[in-house]
């Protein structure tokens, strides 16, 4: 079957029913008690029990709420919440959601996670879990735990389903959707195309279309009590400043607002239906060789007219809509992480699935492919290893869960609030790691350059391979290959510019008030804490060696 015919026909059928209105009003930013104390000319700030830009002071400190707070709370009750309760999940094979399977497992007693996996068959599907997440690396401490009998604890609790998030129904067989409508109480909905500039036909089919499918099914549910969703913090576009932890509205657009928001977002309504009805006519009138490239144009094109960086963050934004849209008294828990990287204290330190975020870039350097980078220095960017974003998750899981509040709560996972980190800093990190243990054995490591104009980058990488012609000759095959490393440093540069000048900081008074409440032994078993993070030892210690191994496979290379 071509292209043509295949790609748009779920997602014509998901929406043919419903029009989503745009005519919500947007409501404006909610400012909270504020308190400020000077000692000795700096600023000592809190934010329910967190510490907020304590010196030098930040420039966004005057439009951040404070509330004074703090100490150790009676408890959220997160053991008690999930004695013997039912998780069903999706994208459970991803890196997050194999994390917070190995963390539920591992320190809680509940019953079993129902994991939604891509296979042909059950013996397909059992396989998979094998494989990818029981021998996963990440299990080591629960391999220890349980020792012989791990194996069987870990059959018993984690049955695999046979499905897919692009089909109806969730792709389940009867007998599966039945069991699951009986059994559920908590929905995690993990999985979705991560891609930034994949197509746009397939990340409004997963990233819009799945999430309103398992919202659908949720309904169904007997006994549901929460409803989670994983986002991003990106959702919130191009807006620059504090962003708050407030879910968005039905045809709200990422630009940046004016003074009245609700003018900025009604002169540039976004309607879900008609982005579907776009990407089909796009993908009927492309040929079948430039469909693909013709679609991720269009993504990007619609993603930049609306206000957002590119058509991931934009799609991501859409799901949360229609989830808040189509919810009627379900519960909604949306979790909005920043950049997700590996575990920082447990169960494995630097244990990390796949080349995320920042990693190409890093590697990249690490190899002497990247000598420079495509960002403002002194701007913050905002990093949250995994386990922080699989505890953040069960804590807020088990808060609203207990409440069953038909409501919606935002937390963004982000760690720039309360332990910022620069864009120098983080390179002279990575810059110390590997002018001690280089990647790379004849490469001589120099301290990354920054740019903050992408013509002048451009400038500095051809002369770089200029000088490294004139060394090495006018062989042909190296200048080919010296021309392809400035090609891919400079795509590599483009695709995350928006992040080297990223001007807006998430809120995360949400996990304040979270850890506020928190139990002494709460805090210990389920880390939230950001401020706890140390950078130079992540990214020197943790961070760059786990990608070593996991992801570059602890092999040193010759150039």
């Amino acid at each position: 079957m071509s292209l043509k015919q295949s790609v748009f026909i779920s997602p014509l059928v998901e929406f043919s029913t419903t029009k989503f209105s745009n005519k919500s009003k947007l409501p404006n930013l909610f400012f909270g008690k504020s308190s400020k104390s000077r000692n000795s000319g700096k600023l000592s700030f809190s934010h329910n029990g967190y510490p907020y830009f304590t010196a030098p002071r930040h420039p966004l400190e005057s439009e951040l709420p404070a509330e004074s707070g703090g100490g150790i709370g009676i408890g959220i009750g997160i053991d008690t919440f999930f004695e013997g309760k039912n998780i069903f999940i999706t994208g459970g094979t991803g890196l997050l959601g194999k994390t917070l399977i190995e963390k539920l497992l591992r320190s809680t007693s509940l019953g079993k996670i129902y994991v939604l996996v891509k296979a042909n068959d059950k013996e397909a599907a059992l396989e998979r879990v094998s494989q990818e997440i029981m021998n996963s690396d990440l299990f080591v401490c629960l391999r220890e735990k349980h020792g012989s009998t791990y194996e069987e604890y870990v059959k018993s609790k984690l049955i695999p389903i046979v499905g897919n998030i692009c089909e109806p129904n969730i792709g389940m067989d009867i007998n599966s959707a039945n069991k699951i409508m009986e059994e559920v109480d908590v929905i995690v909905e993990s999985a979705a195309s991560t891609t930034l500039n994949d197509r746009y036909d397939i990340l409004l089919d997963i990233n819009v279309n799945a999430p309103m499918r398992l919202m659908r099914f949720a309904k169904k549910c007997k006994n549901l009590k929460l409803f989670v969703h994983i986002s991003t913090a990106y959702v919130n576009g191009i807006r620059e400043g504090i962003i708050y932890e407030k879910p968005l509205i039905m045809g709200e657009n990422g630009r940046k607002h004016d003074d009245n928001d609700e003018i900025s977002s009604s002169s540039f309504p976004l309607d879900l239906t008609d982005e579907m009805n776009l990407a089909m006519k796009a993908c009927i009138a492309s040929n079948d060789r430039d469909t693909t490239k013709e679609l991720k144009r269009l993504g990007l094109e619609r993603a930049a007219y609306y206000g957002w960086h590119n058509a991931y963050h934009m799609t991501k934004a859409m799901g949360e809509m229609v989830l808040n849209e189509t919810r009627q008294d379900v519960p909604l828990l949306i979790l909005r992480p920043s950049v997700v990287e590996s575990c920082y204290k447990e169960p494995v330190p630097g244990w990390i699935q796949g080349n995320r975020m920042y990693d190409p870039v890093i590697i990249s350097y690490g190899k002497g492919q990247l000598p420079a980078y495509l960002a403002d220095p002194n701007l913050h960017t905002d990093i949250v290893p995994v386990d922080f974003v699989a505890n953040t998750t069960i804590a807020a899981i088990a808060k609203h869960g207990i409440t069953r509040k038909a409501e919606v709560n935002v937390y963004h996972v982000a760690t720039d609030f309360v332990n910022p980190l620069r864009f120098d800093e983080m390179f002279e990190y990575i810059y110390e790691h590997f002018r001690v243990n280089p990647l790379v054995e004849s490469e001589n490591m120099m301290k990354m350059r920054m740019f903050d104009q992408f013509s002048d980058l451009s400038k500095y990488l051809r002369d770089r391979v200029s000088e490294r012609n004139a060394v090495l000759g006018e062989d042909a095959k190296i200048r080919k290959q010296n021309k392809a490393r400035v090609a891919y440093a400079e795509q590599l540069c483009k695709m995350y510019e928006f992040i080297g000048f990223f001007k807006a900081r998430f809120h995360t008074g949400n996990t304040g008030v979270l850890l506020e409440e928190m139990s002494e032994e709460e805090r210990e078993v389920f880390e939230v804490d950001a401020t706890k993070i140390d950078w130079n030892k992540y990214f020197v210690d943790i961070h760059i060696p786990g990608l070593r191994k996991h992801v570059v496979n602890g092999t040193r290379l010759s150039v």
